[in-house]
């Protein structure tokens, strides 16, 4: 009797795999990529009013001033919006505009993983250019945050472009001063003017702990990059300035100096061993890989390019972040790249006992993963078993199951390609990377496909604010609004055409006939004067948020 195992073993796939390492990671990547960039409403906090300000832009045709709902939103600069507008409007003859717009997270992913397979080109030549970029899509912080629609996906494609710089600046000093300054501003127009700092600060200890970057050439890559990053920094702000002063000396001393004031008042608390708590799930299984490294490289390995760079970067992105104390998990994706890169080099020295382990431990979580996935949907969709399905619909009442075969299908391929892949790819040092970056790709695949629609539920604005402007009568003034959040306001202007007259802001607002609250159930905001409701409505399993309407007497 024929072993269900032998079924997906072929020699000739094998063969191919070991020949085509390159092609494999290539395809490996862009399968994680694609899917979860279509098929859900903006989520928030951050997703939605990025799409908010993308929206609004569209609306205007105005990349000057960032907008989201009427209103100036100078938290980052218009680099995201700006891409995001392109591909929505590009993709929205076939695709809904917000998932249009998310494209935009896709290119910047898969530019980070390209230049973070060149720096590892460099460092350690082409045989291991690929591990670096499995390395980086294994890890567990980057799963669902490399495909939302937020700035941090271009600075991270940002910082990955610096890092490849710094690693061919000895040898092609032109080419990394041209590079070099080009990570700088896409960081600049992608999140401002403190971000960067963390490569300002990488550039600037790494000739203090190398001889390899105390060269001329180096400092000619530096200068070459400073020259190619001004456009990048002052043309938008110096627009923004003829625009609106105002608005700039918002943008400059509230957005960045401010910040950026953290630094030189640095006090330890809390958010100073945030990011140490959270790299051990965050950048799994990077980290291991990474301390092996340095174990296995010991004192020699501080000499050694390949070890010096990674490891500055991190000790500078991981500082620079603690010291600011902002700390969001986030805010951690750019520890990820010197991880992952510092990871590539434990490869050369991984004992088998070690590697056999990680493997062991991919195929038994990741087949246990697919079986919930499948389980889950079998639940939500099918209505087995019974009891689950009930659980499932108290917590997503408006769930519509079924008519989703071609979602279904695809679903399968991928569990497939993972078994197939799985049983085909040959014993060698590199095996537990694959094994855990095709582990990763199919079980997002498996969320994005069969899950997504019923997270989604639960997470999109749509049926409360559509419900919300039917509400709303048909002629009407301005509108105020209280409590409402960024990401609801965003929101409520896309799904409901609305926007409103925030009572928080500052001057003497005008004289509205409506207003919207938004509070939490367990605390209730309350509403004096003339004012009844007319409406009252929360998204459905929402036990948090409510929002409510009134009228002036």
């Amino acid at each position: 009797m024929l072993h269900p195992v032998n079924l997906l073993r072929n020699e000739k796939i094998a063969a191919l795999i070991a020949a085509n390492p390159i092609t494999l990671a290539v395809l490996v990547c862009i399968a994680w990529i694609i899917p979860g960039l279509i098929g859900h409403d903006p989520w928030k906090p951050d997703e939605a009013h990025t799409f908010g300000v993308v929206y609004q832009l569209l609306k205007n045709g105005d990349w000057v001033v960032p907008m989201l709902a009427g209103e100036p939103f100078l938290d980052k600069p218009p680099l995201i919006y700006l891409t995001a507008a392109l591909t929505g409007a590009l993709f929205s003859p076939i695709l809904p505009l917000h998932d249009g717009a998310r494209l935009a997270t896709g290119v910047y992913m898969a530019l980070a993983f390209l230049f973070i397979a060149l720096t590892a080109k460099e460092l350690y030549g082409s045989s291991k250019s690929w591990v670096a970029a499995l390395m980086l899509l294994g890890c567990g912080g980057l799963l669902l945050r490399g495909h939302l629609l937020i700035p941090d996906t271009a600075l991270l494609a940002g910082l990955a472009i610096g890092l490849y710089a710094l690693a061919i600046s000895a040898r092609r000093p032109l080419i990394a001063g041209l590079w070099l300054g080009t990570g700088l501003g896409v960081c600049i127009l992608s999140e401002g003017l403190v971000e960067p700092v963390m490569l300002l600060l990488t550039m600037a200890l790494l000739p203090l702990v190398s001889a390899h970057w105390r060269t001329r050439q180096y400092l000619l890559s530096v200068l070459l990059a400073l020259v190619v990053v001004t456009p990048w920094a002052v043309v938008w702000p110096l627009l923004l300035h003829a625009r609106s002063p105002r608005l700039f000396a918002e943008w400059f001393w509230v957005e960045n100096v401010a910040r950026l004031r953290g630094i030189f008042l640095f006090t330890p608390d809390d958010h100073f061993t945030y990011y140490a708590n959270v790299l051990p799930w965050f950048a799994w299984p990077a980290w291991p890989f990474a301390l092996w490294s340095l174990w296995a490289e010991g004192r020699a390995g501080l000499r050694k390019p390949g070890v010096v760079l990674p490891l500055t970067a991190f000790a500078a992105f991981f500082l620079f972040l603690s010291i600011l104390g902002e700390g969001r998990d986030i805010y951690g994706m750019p520890l990820l790249l010197p991880i992952s890169l510092l990871a590539v080099v434990s490869f050369e020295t991984l004992q088998r006992s070690a590697a056999n382990l990680y493997y062991w431990f991919a195929i038994i979580l990741f087949t246990f993963f697919a079986i919930v996935g499948w389980f889950y949907w079998m639940a939500i969709d099918l209505g087995m078993p019974s009891r689950l399905w009930k659980h499932m619909m108290d917590m997503q009442p408006n769930y519509q199951s079924g008519g989703r075969a071609v979602v279904v299908v695809l679903a399968a391929l991928f569990t497939f390609a993972w078994l197939l892949l799985l049983f085909n790819v040959k014993r060698q040092p590199e095996r537990p990377v694959i094994t855990w970056a095709i582990g990763m790709t199919m079980l997002w695949a498996l969320v994005a496909l069969l899950l997504v629609r019923y997270i989604d539920t639960g997470k999109t604005y749509r049926a409360v604010f559509t419900q919300l402007s039917q509400a709303v009568p048909a002629s009407h003034g301005c509108i105020y609004s209280k409590s409402l959040g960024e990401p609801q306001r965003a929101m409520l202007h896309y799904f409901g055409n609305i926007r409103t007259v925030r009572l928080e802001k500052p001057g003497s607002p005008p004289s509205c006939n409506l207003l919207i609250v938004q509070d939490r159930l367990k605390s209730p905001t309350e509403v004096g004067g003339s004012w009844h409701l007319i409406w009252e409505g929360r998204r459905p399993g929402d036990k948090l948020e409510r929002f409510r309407l009134y009228r002036q007497s």
